[in-house]
């Protein structure tokens, strides 16, 4: 069985790739022709997780065993095969490639081909150019604070003036308070 994935980026708007690969290959042979249909480096660190139909992360799966204290159970590419986890068409999956600033793709496999097998994976559509493998710390803190102050100023537009409420006070809103109550 052959599965075909649509692999789209949240930072470019016309980037898109489709990749056909034998279900009974492993998610690092799908690692290597991601990497490979995009120029990056294969071995960065990257980490594929399963994600709900809300592109919640789910399960991982990662390059190396980081050792972590975790009792969950560590999956890692080499030896994970993807029709062990992949089952429907329309399951959502993201592939970190940058863990530093937490940057993905986001991969949903679109059909399974019976009868059919592959000897190696292929990249059937490339279109657009994909974002940097990585990005400069600075750079990626000064637009993340710019994002942030413009959503803030956003927010604060949206406020109508009316929210907090006026600076006067009614006198029916003492009522119930007599002056011996508010001395110390």
């Amino acid at each position: 069985m052959v599965f075909n994935f649509r692999i789209v980026s949240d930072e470019v708007d016309n980037f898109r790739r489709e990749i056909q690969i034998d279900a009974d290959m492993t998610f690092l042979d799908l690692k290597n022709i991601i990497c490979e249909s995009v120029g990056y480096d294969k071995n960065q660190m990257s980490s594929f997780f399963m994600c709900d139909n809300n592109w919640e992360k789910e399960r991982e799966i990662t390059l190396e065993d980081m050792g972590s204290d975790s009792d969950q159970d560590v999956y890692l590419m080499d030896e994970s095969i993807l029709s062990d986890f992949i089952e429907d068409e329309g399951q959502r999956l993201m592939f970190t490639f940058d863990y530093m600033t937490d940057r993905s793709f986001y991969i949903e496999m679109k059909e399974m081909i019976t009868g059919k097998s592959l000897k190696d994976p292929l990249c059937t559509l490339s279109r657009g150019t994909a974002p940097s493998q990585t990005v400069d710390m600075d750079e990626f803190d000064a637009a993340t604070d710019a994002k942030a102050a413009a959503a803030a100023a956003a927010a604060a537009e949206d406020l109508d003036e009316d929210f907090y409420g006026s600076d006067g006070y009614n006198d029916d809103e003492f009522e119930g308070f007599d002056e011996m109550s508010l001395e110390p």
